[in-house]
């Protein structure tokens, strides 16, 4: 069957099961027009003919009654056949491009954005920029200008029974600028070198004028009887 858009007036050629037995919602796939189309007209059956009554003797040939040669009218032009279009006409939605996702766009761009600030953090801090992560606020592991003393240790029995075992020093500040003293620590290591005991020492104060020294002291109860060497290093500041 040929089926007309009522907006645009193109015409369709699809066949009678694209539409059914109940009809169906179509759309027009130049104009997007929608409309319910109505099933294609039943054929009527032809009508039964009865049988020819006899014919009397003086009825007259049916020659003289019904003329030799009825013309017949001519044929309607055939109705303009369209070619159908290379997609589904009646599908619920017509053909399109699938939409870029927006969200998915940002979140790519704030990955690369990510991925390129931790490569430039990791050149500053390849070719080594304290001063710049000093004034930016950032924390520098840089090695300490300070410099540590240590005194002879002190091991000394106690009248309960215990051993006092007390380290003392000094600080020196030999940079021409003002420095900060971090914590000290205190490591015991026995004959192989492993570590067996270890603290941290306060200083008295947090900040040394250039060419001025602190001392420092610490004691403990009962260490490790196999401590054989002290190590003293500074520590990461306490962030007082």
């Amino acid at each position: 069957m040929i089926l007309e858009c009522p907006e645009c007036r193109t015409r369709y050629l699809v066949p009678d099961s694209a539409i059914g037995a109940d009809g169906r919602t179509v759309r027009c796939a130049n104009c997007r027009h929608s409309w319910f189309q109505e099933p294609p007209a039943a054929v009527p059956e032809p009508p039964v003919v009865a049988p020819a009554a006899p014919v009397e003797a003086d009825t007259p040939p049916l020659a003289e009654t019904v003329p030799a040669f009825v013309p017949t009218p001519p044929l309607a032009a055939p109705e303009p056949v369209y070619a159908a279009p290379s997609f589904d006409a009646f599908a619920h939605r017509p053909p399109f491009q699938p939409r870029r996702n927006p969200s998915r766009r940002r979140t790519l761009l704030a990955v690369v954005a990510g991925l390129l600030m931790l490569a430039a953090a990791a050149a500053i801090l390849w070719v080594g920029a304290p001063g710049l992560l000093a004034r930016a606020g950032l924390p520098v592991a840089s090695e300490s200008p300070l410099r540590l003393k240590d005194n002879p240790i002190e091991r000394r029995e106690l009248e309960n029974g215990s051993e006092l075992f007390a380290v003392s020093g000094q600080v020196t500040n030999p940079s021409g600028e003002r420095q900060r003293v971090p914590d000290i620590r205190a490591e015991l290591r026995d004959a192989q070198g492993r570590i067996v005991y270890s603290w941290t020492i306060t200083p008295q104060q947090r900040t040394l004028n250039p060419g001025a020294s602190i001392d420092f002291n610490s004691a403990k109860l009962d260490v490790p009887s196999n401590s054989k060497r002290l190590e003293l290093s500074f520590a990461g500041e306490d962030g007082r």
